[in-house]
């Protein structure tokens, strides 16, 4: 940097000297020795210099100098102390301690434009300065006769104040904070505090990282579906290759058939040629053969008559009586000469006879150049996804090569036990492009189609069969045994399809109020007839389900509600001791007086035979479960949970699968056991619940009872659950018990 410095200005000598070190031109000579060198007419124009901008005198008009005048002095003392290419005069006069600045003509980053009243104010300040102290340029060598020279060159080349205000900045800055955070509207990285004062302060931010991953994520999406395009597009460009060399092929046949045909037609045409002059001269022969006879038949006669007349001439001459002799010969020659009939009839006539030529086999072989082939068999396309309903499937074909077609005859069949050969009724229908909506089928049921391709020519071969598959019926949802909890919720349905289907959707729509419908989620894949759903606590769902094959999805079935506030549940049936009775809506089970004794029933594995009793079918889900009991105070009843392998041929408590509350009243007294393996604390309750809320805690591996009346704990089970439980309900004597579910749980019952 010193080196171009140095170079820069020649005769000029710039160093970069040490801190606190003045540094002056021409330090050769001393203080004295300059001070001679300067006319005290500059010293005396200094000073009207600055007493012009003192009294704010304009420029030039500094005592009758003019600014041409001023300038011309000012440049003799810059080319006597050698100053001409110091753009900058004064930039070396400055002390080194002062950092060196640029100014430019727009003001930059930590600059600011002065204010045309302070710049004023600031010259007349130093202007002041100067005249406290001597004006003169004794003293060459200090700070402020540079500052005074340099005053007066930059007043008298026209920037005797500096436009902008600079601050120092200095030379090594510390390096601009990161971006933490994106600015969502902007789409940009900036720094947190860019978003608390600055043009950020209104948009959407979100932090760095979060937006990174997102925009990844953009870019995998865009390159997947880029990759999609790119299968595409070279699954059409080997479509089109096909289609390429087909239809060279086929041109290179109609090129031949071309060929083939006019050769056909020139030969047909010379052989035509040939038989024709052959015809033409035999028929001119036999005219001029016939013309010919009558031309020498005719002469002949006239040379006969010719002599007659001369014979009958000369026996004019004759004497009478030899006249008489050769008169009497002469009339029998003649005689006989007359009755010979002449031929006065042309035999052949000189007109020509138009010839009529028969073309019509070189016309049909020019017809036939012009004749369009009879098409190729077409090809039938694959089943496409999505494209057929429980009634409907859509076919398509094409044809890969240039042929004309006029329409197609579509001919389909079911196809039964896996056999498409096997003989069914077919059913043909035609249409004009290549595909075709065949309507009124059967649900999930499979059909061969094959397809030909017809024009005036004739039809073409039929095309190779496909099966296609309609898609299935909509499922039926089996709305009494879903089963929910705050979590999930557990839906089973019924297929609705007689052959099998591929997989089920469940669709969940929730809605915040009956007004308002949520955004559908799908659950796809599902093998069986029954998902289990993850969902959000205390909402609603309406679901729906869809069954699938290679045809597309089926129609929605009917929609069913799910609520996930607590745990939902039906009684099962199939548990149900024959004494028992389980109403509609599968919440309130009844037994009545029966006389048959409970010996007489056959053992079941499934089903409840000795005590009266009936599971319920909970979710199996790992929570908190919690549903409530409504009894009569009086009557005989076991509530509680078991395992569903629990013994149907023992009481309820009386093994280790079960845990249960029973409840027996006699003699105006009540009785409560808390009974689990047969055994029971010994605990007394005073006041007779008419409503029990239980509380399963898989978590916790709890079982609590609580008296919702008065909002009392009864007790609490510590259990080991190694699978699931069902709530299990007994009635010792007639009467009936009320489950109440699907309820949230108290704010007592929580903290158990």
């Amino acid at each position: 940097m010193m080196e171009e410095e140095a170079g820069e200005t020649p005769g000029l000598h710039r160093s970069t000297a040490p801190h606190n070190f003045h540094f002056y031109h021409m330090d050769l000579y001393d203080s004295e020795d300059r001070l001679q060198i300067f006319p005290e007419e500059n010293t005396r124009m200094r000073r009207e210099v600055v007493q012009a901008e003192i009294t704010s005198e304009p420029r030039g008009a500094v005592k009758g100098k003019t600014q041409r005048d001023l300038e011309e002095e000012v440049d003799e003392l810059v080319h006597l102390y050698g100053l001409e290419d110091d753009h900058e005069l004064g930039d070396e006069f400055v002390d080194e301690t002062t950092p060196r600045i640029e100014v430019s003509e727009y003001p930059p980053y930590g600059m600011t434009r002065r204010e045309p009243a302070r710049e004023q104010r600031d010259w007349r300040l130093s202007a002041e300065a100067a005249e406290t102290q001597d004006l003169g340029f004794g003293g060459w060598g200090s700070a402020g006769q540079c500052q005074d020279l340099r005053e007066a060159y930059r007043y008298t080349h026209g920037r005797a104040s500096e436009e902008y205000e600079c601050y120092v900045i200095p030379e090594e800055e510390d390096e601009e904070e990161a971006a933490d955070v994106f600015c969502v509207t902007c789409k940009t990285p900036i720094r947190a505090l860019e978003k608390v004062f600055d043009e950020h302060k209104e948009h959407e931010v979100t932090p760095l990282n979060k937006a990174l991953e997102s925009a990844k994520d953009e870019i995998h999406k865009n390159m997947y579906k880029l990759e999609k395009q790119i299968i595409e597009m070279e699954n059409f460009a080997s479509h089109l290759e096909e289609v390429f060399i087909t239809v060279e092929e086929n041109f290179g046949r109609q090129e031949q058939n071309f060929e083939s045909h006019y050769n056909e037609i020139l030969e047909t045409l010379a052989q035509k040629y040939e038989e024709k002059i052959q015809v033409l001269g035999e028929k001119k022969k036999e005219k001029l053969e016939a013309l010919y006879g009558q031309l020498v038949s005719c002469g002949e006669n006239l040379d006969t008559c010719k002599e007659l007349m001369e014979t009958i001439e000369e026996m004019c001459h004759e004497e009478k009586v030899d006249f008489i002799k050769d008169a009497v010969a002469m009339a029998d020659r003649l005689g006989k000469f007359l009755k010979t009939e002449t031929d006065v009839e042309i035999s052949a006539q000189p007109d020509f006879e138009d010839q009529t030529l028969d073309f019509s086999d070189v016309e049909q072989l020019m017809g036939a150049i012009n004749t369009i082939p009879a098409p190729s068999a077409p090809v039938i396309n694959p089943q496409a996804p999505n494209s057929a309903t429980g009634s409907s499937v859509r076919v398509c074909w094409s044809l890969y090569s240039d042929d004309t077609v006029e329409s197609y005859q579509l001919s389909y069949r079911p196809v039964q036990d896996g056999s498409p050969g096997k003989d069914h009724t077919e059913f043909t229908m035609t249409v004009k492009e290549t595909y075709c909506s065949v309507t009124n089928l059967v649900p999930n049921t499979q059909y061969e189609f094959w397809v030909t391709a017809q024009n005036r020519t004739g039809l073409s071969p039929a095309s190779e069969r496909a099966v296609y598959m309609t898609a299935p019926s909509p499922p039926v949802i089996k709305s009494k045994e879903i089963r929910s909890c705050e979590e999930a919720a557990l839906i089973c349905w019924e297929s609705g399809n007689l052959n099998p289907v591929d997989s089920y959707t469940v669709e969940l729509t929730q809605a915040e109020t009956p007004e308002a419908s949520g955004v559908t989620e799908s659950v796809v894949g599902i093998p069986t007839c029954e998902a289990l759903v993850q969902l959000q606590p205390r909402q609603s769902y309406t679901i729906y389900v869809r069954a699938l094959n290679v045809g597309g999805p089926s129609a929605r079935s009917q929609p069913a509600t799910v609520h996930t506030t607590g745990s939902y549940f039906h009684l099962n049936e199939q548990t149900c001791h024959p004494w028992l009775t389980i109403s509609e809506d599968g919440l309130t089970v009844v037994r009545s007086e029966r006389k048959t004794s409970a010996g007489e029933l056959p053992a079941s594995n499934t089903r409840f035979t000795r005590c009266v009793a009936v599971l319920g079918n909970l979710i199996p889900v790992r929570g908190r479960h919690y549903w409530e009991v409504e009894v009569d105070e009086r009557l005989d009843y076991t509530v509680g949970v078991a395992f569903e392998d629990v013994p149907k041929q023992e009481d309820l408590g009386a093994d280790s699968l079960s845990w249960c509350l029973r409840h027996t009243f006699a003699s105006s007294r009540h009785k409560y056991e808390f009974l689990h393996n047969k055994t029971t604390p010994d605990i007394r309750i005073t006041v007779s619940p008419r409503k029990i809320g239980i509380l399963l805690d898989y978590e916790n591996s709890k079982l609590s009872f609580f008296n919702m009346d008065i909002s009392q704990h009864l007790y609490t089970f510590s259990c080991q659950f190694h699978q699931f439980v069902h709530p299990c309900f007994s009635l010792e004597k007639p009467g009936c018990l009320k489950i109440h579910n699907g309820i949230s749980m108290p704010k007592h019952v929580t903290f158990y």
